[in-house]
């Protein structure tokens, strides 16, 4: 089941825009995320303890994340999932686009396993 981890680069009125649209939808912005202790922690240890709690990130890190995913693989291990945005695609103030386009990668495949699962956000 798809949960979203939204980067600190998300702006927090999308998850609350996600939750507005469609009431089961499970996404959570990091800047709130557990007290807001992840807020500026390495990309490593966010991944990891979104893997732990089930949760799929979020992010427009094109520059560090894709590289962490190479390691996990390369070491045998695991992550939640990473829907990557670009600022080509979805700029991080157009909210609407980004609630629209991830309330569309959920009903498409929100039900899915997410593990491991890589996607790049598209404008919906």
């Amino acid at each position: 089941m798809l949960k979203l981890l939204l980067d600190e680069h998300v702006p927090p009125a999308v998850a609350a825009g996600l939750k507005r649209l469609d009431g089961e939808i499970d996404a959570y912005a990091l800047r709130s995320w557990r007290g807001g202790s992840y807020l500026g922690e390495p990309g490593e240890r966010i991944l990891e303890e979104a893997a732990s709690a089930g949760l799929t990130l979020v992010t427009y890190d094109l520059d560090t994340i894709p590289r962490l995913l190479g390691e996990l693989a390369r070491g045998g291990l695991s992550h939640g999932g990473v829907i990557f945005i670009s600022q080509r695609q979805i700029r991080s103030s157009n909210v609407g686009g980004l609630v629209l386009a991830l309330a569309s990668i959920y009903r498409e495949s929100g039900k899915a396993d997410w593990t491991n699962r890589v996607e790049f956000l598209e404008k919906e």
